[in-house]
């Protein structure tokens, strides 16, 4: 081959690493994320047509979190076993056939079935879309490539409610479902034609033990928070919910430390970079995670906006989002992981507490101004703390690393939500008030912007230096 068709078979390749990889495996994590979001939206129309009260409704959302949370840990070692490509790609055909069976039933039972084979699925198709990539992409580059990935799920959490809205408005609740099968053929041709098989060579034996541990310690937490503030359990059912969930997650510690084929690697923890993304971007992420529960009850309920009209506001942060992930590269190679994750924690802790501001008299367009400058540094933050995990993660520790990060985002999201849920509840018993009201909602916001400056504790104690490996910086 001639020197120039060398050069462009080069380009052709880091093109495909830049942005064609990294967008196919995250349009199929849009499809997970937008999915999550619709469903939510389209409950109390889905309760009438099955003949259930909306709130037993929540046990198909309350059981795909579940299923989810039993397959996560081993999804690692099954990528390593039979290959990460192939995995993602059955993944992403379980999850539409899941989906059509959704759309199908005929009952609650028929429809939670369902659910437990779609959230087996999609525990799936993120960890090991993220392993591809990880697999795939030089460090160097891996900063960008993520930016390109998280996009498409970024969206999912801002248009779902839009569709949601639009189609049990004006269509079946099952189109709900439905949606999700053309983007996954269309998925699946696109990786099967595009993305490289990666596959590891030594794979250590599965640990069920741990995998039994983990999986239902995090579905005990999960559950538990998922029913905090609901009052679907006493509240010696929830406690005891998070007494099993942190005992079994202890005994799984005990069994990990001196187990090498322990399905979560623990030792990823002792990295500064690793702990700082995970445990110090938790409580980022639980602000993350409650803010568009709370946004969609203070502009629906408090403030009287139909789902359409509330989800078609929230839409501009999206908008800051998308301007974010072409920013994203340049900002993090000017200043660095460790500067850009300490400002940029007060900017997003600050656009939180802005969004408790708000009243029913405030300019719409001032709302979708500040929901779109908070899109955009959020979005920073999100690209920033993903990246900066794996910065001194070697590649035969990549696939239990991102299991783990899959693990904590998982739970982090499940505490966000059951954090909303709960400040509301107890802002309401405080005002004296039974029904929701914006003057609950909006001091909860606040809550969550202070919860979200704890990340500093981790983020101040990094080197200066911490990911440069990623972003240039140490070959300037």
């Amino acid at each position: 081959m001639s020197p120039v068709n060398d050069a462009l078979a080069a380009q052709g390749s880091a093109t495909r690493r830049g942005w064609l990889i990294p967008a196919i495996i995250g349009s199929a994590m849009l499809m997970q994320t937008m999915n999550a979001t619709v469903i939510a939206n389209a409950l109390p129309t889905m309760a009438v047509a099955l003949d259930e009260p909306p709130l037993r409704l929540n046990l198909a959302i309350t059981m795909y979190l579940l299923a989810s949370a039993v397959f996560l840990p081993i999804s690692g070692w099954v990528a390593d076993k039979f290959g990460a490509r192939r995995i993602f790609v059955l993944s992403m055909i379980l999850f539409a056939a899941s989906s059509a069976a959704c759309g199908f039933a005929q009952d609650l039972t028929q429809l939670v079935i369902a659910r437990v084979f779609q959230g087996a699925a999609g525990a799936m198709m993120a960890p090991v879309g993220r392993l591809v990539l990880l697999r795939t992409t030089p460090k160097e580059e891996l900063v960008g490539a993520m930016s390109v990935m998280t996009m498409p799920a970024l969206l999912g959490p801002v248009i779902g409610p839009i569709v949601g809205g639009a189609i049990v408005t004006f269509a079946d609740w099952r189109w709900i479902f439905f949606l999700s099968m053309p983007v996954a053929v269309v998925g699946v041709f696109l990786v099967l034609r595009y993305v490289p098989d990666v596959r590891e060579q030594d794979v250590s034996p599965i640990d069920v033990k741990g995998a039994l541990l983990t999986g239902l310690g995090l579905a005990a937490l999960i559950f538990g928070f998922e029913n905090l503030g609901r009052a679907m359990l006493p509240p010696l059912g929830v406690a005891g919910l998070f007494a099993s969930g942190a005992l079994a997650l202890t005994l799984y510690w005990r069994h990990a430390r001196n187990n090498p084929h322990a399905v979560l690697d623990l030792s990823v923890f002792r990295l500064q970079t690793f702990s700082a993304s995970v445990i110090g971007g938790a409580f980022m992420r639980i602000a993350m995670g409650a803010s568009p529960f709370m946004l969609a009850m203070l502009l629906q309920v408090g403030f009287g906006l139909s789902a359409i009209q509330a989800g078609l506001m929230t839409f501009i942060s999206a908008a800051g989002a998308l301007v974010m992930k072409t920013a994203a590269p340049p900002i993090l190679r000017r200043f660095g992981f460790r500067t850009v994750l300490i400002v940029n924690a007060f900017i997003v802790a600050a656009s939180f507490a802005a969004y408790g501001l708000f009243k029913p008299t405030t300019p719409h367009w001032l709302i979708m101004l500040v929901l779109g400058v908070g899109g955009f540094f959020r979005s920073l933050h999100f690209t920033s703390l993903n990246g900066l995990a794996f910065a001194d993660i070697e590649q035969d520790r990549m696939s239990r690393a991102s299991t783990t990060s899959s693990m904590a985002q998982q739970l982090v999201q499940s505490i966000g939500i059951g954090l909303a849920a709960g400040l509301i509840h107890a802002f309401m018993v405080a005002r004296g008030e039974d029904q929701l009201t914006a003057g609950a909602v909006s001091p909860a916001f606040v809550v969550v912007g202070v919860v979200s400056l704890i990340s500093l504790v981790f983020f101040i104690p990094l080197p200066r230096n911490a990911g440069d490996a990623l972003n240039g910086r140490g070959q300037r």
